[in-house]
């Protein structure tokens, strides 16, 4: 692993998102996810992290090529920025991935960013209890699901180690566990209704 397949020079004592998902297809409310994180969490940079598949979803995704084009022209800021990453080190699970980055990137600082929605299912995840020991997550909320996320298993478990939202821009210093949930201006999309509208054509499925 080196810095050009990283996509991005991960320079050390960086605070760095790191936002996992499909991207099946990218849409305008992964960029503002991204833009509010960097506010909101102190970072210097948000790297997406377009996953070769996701082991919770039974459909495969578009090609990973079609993927990774499409969220790069969507990005609309210097310091968002894209990767594929995991298909280059091989791995499957968000816990593989960040025990791969962390370990060769040892001077940046990492922090793991999801929407409520993913709060709500975070017990699912392979090793999740192993993810949040390594490093910190931020969790901006998602409509219709604050509550769900917040009551969630996981988020139960893990109370003891929640950073208050008024201390957010904290967080990516802060030493897992740690993780903060925090509200953001709502917006709507979702890769399912794109997908369900025919917004992400079937010409972006085909293997290339």
């Amino acid at each position: 692993m080196d810095r050009s397949k990283a996509g991005v020079a991960f320079r050390p004592g960086a605070k760095v998102g790191l936002l996992g998902g499909s991207f099946d297809p990218p849409h305008a409310g992964h960029v503002h996810l991204s833009r509010e994180a960097l506010k909101r969490f102190g970072l210097d940079s948000v790297v997406w992290l377009v996953s070769p598949g996701n082991p919770l979803k039974p459909k495969a995704p578009a090609s990973l090529k079609a993927r990774i084009v499409a969220a790069e022209a969507m990005i609309d800021h210097p310091r968002i920025h894209v990767s594929g990453i995991e298909a280059d080190i091989g791995t499957r699970y968000t816990a593989e991935t960040l025990t791969a980055l962390t370990s060769h990137f040892s001077a940046v600082r990492f922090c793991w960013l999801m929407g409520a929605d993913n709060l709500a299912q975070f017990h699912r995840w392979e090793d999740w209890r192993g993810i949040a020991a390594r490093v910190p997550i931020g969790v901006l909320a998602r409509p219709e699901v604050r509550t769900v996320a917040l009551s969630s298993v996981a988020a139960r478990i893990m109370r003891a180690s929640r950073v208050p939202a008024a201390q957010s821009h904290r967080l990516a210093a802060a030493s897992a566990p740690a993780w903060c949930f925090v509200n953001i201006p709502m917006r709507k999309e979702s890769s399912t209704e794109l997908r369900a509208k025919g917004a992400w054509g079937a010409s972006h499925a085909a293997k290339t």
